[in-house]
């Protein structure tokens, strides 16, 4: 089987609140906004919002389902969480320093980066 990963949802309470935050974090507009949400192109891998209520879906949120994002070194990390809200602070795991924190929807986002030796 062949297959390819390329897109992923996040659901969001407040479109312009989420639109907000991820323009600011991803420092890139929101593509394709409408009602229902909008993506940001990430190198080719689409972020969506979603907002959920438009067409009256139930969500729950929780963590099971983890965004995981890549940065190029530990300090551009540490830049874009700094003014985060932090579940999971800054720590080695492998050959990563890992983190994750909480967006303004309450997702739980993870953020990493390879250790540099």
């Amino acid at each position: 089987m062949k297959c390819c990963i390329d897109s992923l949802y996040i659901i969001v309470d407040d479109l312009e609140r989420a639109t907000n935050f991820y323009e600011d974090f991803f420092e890139q507009k929101i593509c394709n906004k409408s009602t229902l949400g909008g993506y940001f192109d990430i190198n080719g891998f689409r972020f969506h919002l979603f907002a959920y209520k438009e067409v009256d879906e139930k969500h729950s949120y929780g963590s099971n389902c983890l965004p995981s994002i890549c940065f190029k070194n530990i300090e551009e990390l540490k830049r874009k969480i700094s003014d985060k809200e932090i579940c999971f602070p800054v720590t080695r795991i492998g050959k990563n320093w890992v983190a994750e924190f909480v967006d303004s929807e309450g997702n739980h986002i993870e953020v990493y980066t390879r250790i540099e030796e």
